[in-house]
């Protein structure tokens, strides 16, 4: 049995200082925010500081302590933030468990999803899954949470589809599990795509570049797009990341300035999904 995505053995990289500067989209004297590659953890790992981003952070802004609000999947791209200390990093926590502060997302869909799409319900284990972390819609029973994921396709073409994504609870895997419930799942998904044996083989013996054809991409495609506050304070957005661009030139036929075109749609839309909350 699996019991954690801990337990794969396609190592990352680790971290280079030049590499974490890069990433570094803003930065005072509370918080650091960061657009954040899709093969990196965040929460520190046995490998040392610098095979994960908390701890890259540590090292390279030479701080003893870092608080992370919220997190992402290993495989998940995009907007990461950090505070510097705990009274900031406590306004913004609060803030996240209020609504005060949301994140959205842009993901790419295996298949081409027409209208917009609010899926709702309730998600536990699955147990029928050799997968111990494996999630999916079940039943409202004691163990089960409720969750709500709104879908918006930006553009659909070749068999794909690009989507804006915006969360109305934050539950383990969510967008990943209901993107599989609607029969759209995400391109790159392993455990929650077309058959979970690729997870079981990625967790033993790494990528495998076979694949690539069948799923995609080498990660799921979902990259966190924006996070911060719906009304007054800072908010940031988190450019695509070239993989994701790339498979959208050449699997969606876009063109080089897609990102900008769709961004305003998502933007307005995104907008209005957080009012009244």
């Amino acid at each position: 049995m699996i019991h954690s995505v801990s337990s794969q053995r396609d190592i990352a990289p680790l971290v280079q200082p030049e590499e974490l500067r890069n990433w570094l989209l803003y930065e005072d004297d509370s918080i650091i925010v960061f657009n954040k590659p899709g093969w990196l953890v965040c929460h520190p790992s046995k490998n040392g500081p610098w095979s994960s981003l908390v701890g890259a952070v540590r090292e390279s802004f030479e701080l003893d302590q870092v608080y992370l609000v919220g997190r992402l999947d290993r495989e998940t791209s995009g907007l990461i933030l950090l505070a510097k200390n705990k009274a900031a990093g406590r306004i913004w926590q609060k803030s996240l468990e209020q609504k005060k502060v949301r994140r959205s997302y842009w993901a790419i869909l295996m298949g081409e999803l027409t209208e917009q799409t609010n899926v709702k319900g309730y998600l536990g284990k699955d147990p029928d899954s050799p997968v111990f972390v494996k999630q999916r819609v079940v039943g409202n029973t004691n163990k089960s949470k409720r969750a709500e994921t709104n879908f918006l396709p930006l553009l659909s073409n070749n068999g794909f589809t690009l989507c804006s994504v915006v969360t109305k609870t934050g539950r383990k895997h969510q967008i990943r599990v209901h993107a599989q419930s609607m029969g759209f799942p995400l391109v790159g998904e392993k455990l929650y795509g077309l058959d979970e044996q690729y997870y079981l083989q990625f967790c033993s013996n790494g990528w495998q570049e076979e694949w690539l054809p069948v799923l995609g991409m080498k990660r799921q495609a979902l990259h966190a797009r924006t996070f911060g506050f719906v009304d007054e304070g800072p908010s940031f957005l988190a450019p695509l990341p070239n993989d994701f661009l790339r498979f959208l030139n050449d699997r969606l036929d876009t063109d080089s300035n897609c990102e900008e075109r769709f961004e305003e749609k998502s933007r307005i839309w995104t907008e209005a999904q957080f009012q009244g909350e």
